[in-house]
């Protein structure tokens, strides 16, 4: 299990914030609490596109110097599209044989 900050710069009022997400809800939580972030800013559907937390810069080198990877802007996109990816292969879909090529159509990755 793995929990990431990406690199991008959102002004919000005076601060700057990035994205920290992770491959669960829980281990996202737990590295939200040890960097001292409240639960409560936890952004999740439908009020976001995915499960996140928007950190200030100073909150982001925390959880890199806590072990969390650091990604580039495209992050976020890379990790939905290999859930989404995950999600078919396990889906009725693997089981037609063309899976492969559906999942082409539907991903920009190699």
């Amino acid at each position: 299990m793995s929990v990431f900050v990406d690199d991008v710069r959102h002004r919000f009022g005076r601060m700057i914030m990035c994205h920290m997400w992770a491959d669960s809800q829980d281990e996202l939580l737990l590295a939200a609490a040890r960097i001292g972030i409240n639960r409560r800013w936890l952004q999740m559907p439908p009020k976001a596109s995915w499960v996140h937390f928007d950190i200030s810069l100073s909150k982001k080198e925390l959880a890199i110097r806590n072990g969390d990877i650091l990604t580039d802007k495209y992050g976020p996109v890379e990790f939905l599209t290999k859930q989404r990816i995950a999600i078919l292969e396990h889906s009725e879909l693997s089981q037609t044989g063309d899976i492969k090529h559906r999942i082409k159509k539907l991903s920009y990755l190699p």
